[in-house]
């Protein structure tokens, strides 16, 4: 193991990170979305590019400054966090829809609750850093880790989980005073001199505990690549900013790629063999880069022309007879 933990304690690109990502955060609050409102098809997609550019901007100062190595270690590790996150969109989906959340204060929620989990997954990548530093039998049970949860997303592909039913919210629910409504865009209402939680505070509550469970998986995934905290930390933040713009624009054709989920399983695989087989094969991360960007590219052409000849299957049977 590297001491590769204290050298990303330097704190020059440190201090980059943290002003090109606390300003970035203050538009996107105080500016762009400061009113409650639903993004436009063509907003989500300027923030997507926005933050895109961002990242591809950030990467290349990682070439630069730190080498080849090192930057294509972060193009690794922001595209595993990034195809990971696809799961997470079809997650907001299902509770935003089993809340009823409207959709002009769905922006707040994911703010807040991407957010929340830039804190959570900044301390469990330090507290992962130190735990493979100190103890290096660590990186096999992160490997088995992944296999193992690759294989369960190859097995629940077809599974859709119940909101409503989840115990997160029903021991939100016992604990907190609620109240089964909207108040705006607050999470918090004051009625008769009592505090209650709105169900925006609820959806907000499911979507931290969402992220949480996927870290688990894709942290891991991603000191397959690295033990360099700071590139896992960065590549992992600029992923997760632009989660929110990512979710209007495709939270109305994930359900149209159907090979995507079974990728993702394929991706998590790998890598966990990755780390399992680190001490007797080095592979180069130019290999588990394009290993990783083929996987997506085959899932997706492959969804894109199943659902090309559905589609033709269904013009023809709807076709009147000749």
């Amino acid at each position: 193991m590297t001491d590769s933990f204290s050298n990303a304690g330097a704190w020059a690109p440190w201090l980059v990170f943290a002003v090109l990502v606390g300003g970035m955060l203050a538009i996107d609050l105080g500016v762009a979305h400061r009113k409650a409102h639903t993004p436009t098809r063509r907003e989500a997609v300027t923030w997507t590019v926005v933050w895109v550019a961002l990242s591809l901007a950030f990467n290349a100062g990682i070439y630069v400054t730190q080498g080849t190595t090192a930057g294509l270690e972060w193009t690794t590790g922001y595209l595993i966090e990034k195809s990971l996150s696809v799961d997470n969109v079809f997650i907001f989906l299902l509770i935003f829809s089993s809340l009823s959340v409207p959709s002009q204060y769905q922006h707040r929620v994911l703010f807040w609750g991407i957010l929340g989990a830039l804190v959570m997954r900044g301390s469990l990548i330090f507290a992962g850093a130190a735990l493979l530093e100190r103890f290096h039998w660590v990186i096999y049970f992160f490997g088995g880790l992944l296999v193992v949860t690759g294989i369960r997303f190859l097995r629940d592909t077809q599974h859709t989980p119940s909101v409503r039913d989840s115990r997160v919210l029903q021991f939100a629910k016992r604990h907190l005073r609620t109240i089964d409504g909207f108040e705006g865009a607050r999470f918090f209402v004051r009625k008769n001199g009592v505090t209650y939680a709105t169900r925006l505070f609820l959806a907000l509550v499911l979507v931290e505990t969402t992220d949480l469970i996927f870290a688990v998986d894709s942290i891991p995934a991603i000191f397959a690549v690295t033990d360099d905290p700071f590139i896992v930390l960065t590549s992992n933040v600029f992923a997760l900013l632009g989660l929110r713009a990512m979710y209007f624009v495709l939270g109305g054709y994930l359900g149209e790629l159907k090979y995507l989920k079974p990728a993702l399983a394929a991706v998590l695989i790998f890598v966990g063999m990755k780390m399992l087989a680190a001490e007797a094969v080095h592979i180069h991360p130019l290999v588990s880069l394009l290993v990783i960007v083929g996987i997506l590219a085959v899932a997706i052409a492959a969804s894109v022309r199943a659902l090309r000849l559905e589609r033709e299957e269904e013009a023809a049977l709807l076709a009147p007879p000749d």
